[in-house]
């Protein structure tokens, strides 16, 4: 029987492998005629599940039980490392199978439901490192149809999935509902804007394509991002609607287009029940359009033109006026084909706009809200050359803040970033003569902050920062005090945990190297099993340009010396979505690759720090490190001499 069979026999085939499921316990399987090759001939229902498909030379290596499971039984197949690759489940013993579960490094990764037990899956889960999606599969074609659970960041990359197939289908599955808007309750100003905004999906998704760079065949979603540090609850007493909302504002997806990165507006999302949904269609960030994300309808005060609501939301005329000169200049803001003019004259009429109604607000928690936005807005623009003397404008609500209020927390804020608009800017326009000054320049300014604001919501960034920048420019003790001071004054922040690991990375040298991992292809690594090896540890990605420059001179010490005692292990970085298969099979890699989720912020890079690629460390025959940070001019001196050692 071939490995790859038609789903239209699928349920058939194991319809008859379940009818002696329960009667199989402690007897042969392969007495059946059953092999562990037919089980694993069936694929997942959706595609783009990374799970464990083991090489033909290795098929004959797995295993298939049957086990008791519940009210049921199970085929299960282990693979060569004896870890569950397949579970097939009866679940409730009446002799169909009715789950169908895939596993990747013995996690269950995906799993096909029959809940009616009409020989059709009807419902998908992703669990693990494949996410925590759970979407129904309504009419039985292999295509989902709504989602039952999905978060933001699943839901983002859905969108751009569907966007870059053209599939409304798809997309339209993670489009918030005319009778979802129903449902929540929300006001009429605010319904109908929703509405409009997914009001013919075919057309806009059609006009947004139509000559995108950044929405192409090849482009592939890359991470979630979002000004917010975590969703904000909208309580039903606001007058936006009848429910809490949980909503994200400003919500971008960063794609890649080979090596290039490009930037996609979602704009808001809403949660509802389980489901996160965008409330409109994605626009990617074409070119020189550099425009400011419009904040949304649901994170500002409600807008409405009937005195009652006025009176019932608290909201001013001068506000409510204000916040209709907002959402026109909104409707009207620049697209693909603007001017860097007019994407710079609505870039400053945003900002302005969003600074009147700073001063008008009437409480402390809105004037913060309008500023921030404010302050986000000019920041991002100029980082993309779309606002002119941003820079200067950050500089002035700065000192506005600091002539008012020194305490507040926008200070430090607008502080940040406004230096990191000034350190952006000045990088653009420096040439290599200057750049080592402007280094100095950066860390003086870093150092500044973090001594001006010690307990400021950047201060963590800023000191990791300072840690990195430092260690680039080969100041390794300097590095290493700044990573203690953010290690030990603020552990519980996410900065703290590369910095716990750089500090171990850096006193490596004389010490044993701790490193094991998941391997591209299945499998796991120790590198205790390379003992009485000369051993090179590389962390590299696929868009690393030295990597790659580095990699013919690496592989010719590696024939050269492999003889001798030589190994070399790679640990993939790379974020979802990059060729890093590709990437092997073009330079025609032979050593084996530690690939763990989350790239740069997974485990392996967290775990030791990684500040830049490609870093390699050697390790000796007894085990202890070498070098952390050696060249391969290194190499060619360090490794013939460890393979004279004894």
């Amino acid at each position: 029987m071939s490995c790859f069979v038609s789903r239209a026999g699928m349920f058939l085939n194991l319809v008859l492998f379940t009818l002696t499921l329960v009667c199989l316990s402690g007897r042969s399987v392969m007495a059946q005629g059953v092999t562990a090759e037919q089980v694993l001939g069936y694929r997942p229902s959706q595609t783009g599940i990374d799970y464990e498909i083991p090489e033909k030379d290795d098929i004959a290596k797995c295993e298939l039980k049957v086990e008791k499971e519940g009210d049921g039984s199970a085929w299960v197949v282990y693979g060569p490392q004896s870890t569950v690759i397949r579970r097939f489940v009866d679940s409730d013993g009446n002799k169909v199978v009715d789950q169908f579960r895939y596993f990747k490094h013995g996690l269950e990764v995906f799993r096909d439901v029959d809940g009616n037990e009409n020989r059709k899956i009807d419902q998908c889960f992703w669990f693990n490192t494949a996410g925590s999606r759970w979407g129904i599969d309504s009419n039985e074609d292999g295509r989902i149809d709504e989602w039952k659970r999905i978060s933001a960041e699943e839901a983002s990359r859905e969108a751009i999935n569907a966007m870059i197939a053209g599939d409304i289908q798809a997309l339209s599955a993670v489009l918030i509902t005319p009778a979802e808007i129903r449902s929540l309750g929300f006001s009429k100003e605010i319904a109908e804007a929703l509405q409009s905004g997914i009001d013919d999906p075919t057309g806009q998704v059609k006009k947004v394509l139509d000559g995108s760079k950044v929405l192409t065949s090849g482009t592939q979603w890359d991470r979630f991002d979002t000004s917010m540090p975590w969703p904000n609850l909208i309580p039903s007493t606001s007058g936006k609607a009848s429910n809490d909302l949980l909503v994200y504002e400003n919500v971008m997806a960063m794609v890649k287009n080979g090596e290039d990165t490009g930037f996609v507006q979602i704009g808001e999302m809403v949660r509802i029940g389980e489901v996160w949904k965008l409330t409109g269609i994605p626009r990617p960030v074409e070119g020189q359009s550099t425009q400011i994300t419009a904040g949304g309808l649901l994170m500002q005060p409600t807008v409405s033109a009937s005195n009652e609501t006025m009176a019932s939301t608290g909201l001013s005329e001068e506000v409510r006026e204000l916040l209709e000169k907002l959402q026109e200049l909104d409707q009207k803001s620049p697209n693909d084909k603007s001017s860097r003019r007019e994407i710079e004259t609505y870039n400053v009429s945003r900002t302005q706009l969003l600074g009147e109604l700073a001063k008008v607000a009437e409480t402390a928690e809105q004037r913060e809200i309008w500023l921030r936005q404010q302050i986000d807005g000019i920041a991002t623009a100029t980082h993309l050359d779309g606002f002119p003397n941003g820079i200067d404008q950050l500089q002035k609500i700065e000192s506005g803040i600091a002539g008012q209020d020194k305490n507040s927390p926008l200070l430090p804020y607008t502080t940040f970033r406004r230096l990191l608009a000034e350190y952006n800017t000045r990088m653009k326009n420096s040439d290599t003569k200057e750049v080592a000054e402007l280094q100095t320049w950066w860390t003086q300014q870093l150092e500044g902050f973090a001594k001006a604001y010690p307990q400021a919501e950047d201060t963590p960034d800023a000191l990791l920062q300072l840690a990195m920048t430092t260690e680039l420019n080969g100041k390794t003790k300097e590095a290493r005090q700044w990573y203690e001071v953010l290690a030990k004054n603020y552990r519980t922040a996410q900065p703290a945990s590369r910095a716990i690991g750089a500090l171990r990375r850096l006193d490596l040298v004389g010490k044993p190297l701790n490193l094991a991992g998941n391997v591209l292809g299945g499998g796991s690594l120790d590198l205790r099993q390379y003992a009485g090896k000369v051993t090179l540890v590389i962390f590299w990605t696929t868009w690393c340009e030295p990597c790659t420059e580095d990699l013919p001179q690496i592989l010719a010490m590696y024939q050269q010396y492999r003889p001798n005692g030589f190994e070399v292990i790679g640990v993939n970085v790379d974020g979802p979505n990059e060729p890093i298969k590709q990437y092997i099979e073009r330079y025609k890699i032979p050593w084996p690759h530690i690939h763990e989720e989350g790239g740069l912020e997974g485990r392996p890079a967290v775990e030791m720090g990684i500040i830049n690629v490609p870093t390699m460390i050697l390790v000796g025959k007894d085990g202890k490190v070498v070098t952390v940070s050696a060249s391969v001019d290194d190499l060619k001196k360090q490794i013939p001499e460890e393979l004279q050692k004894r």
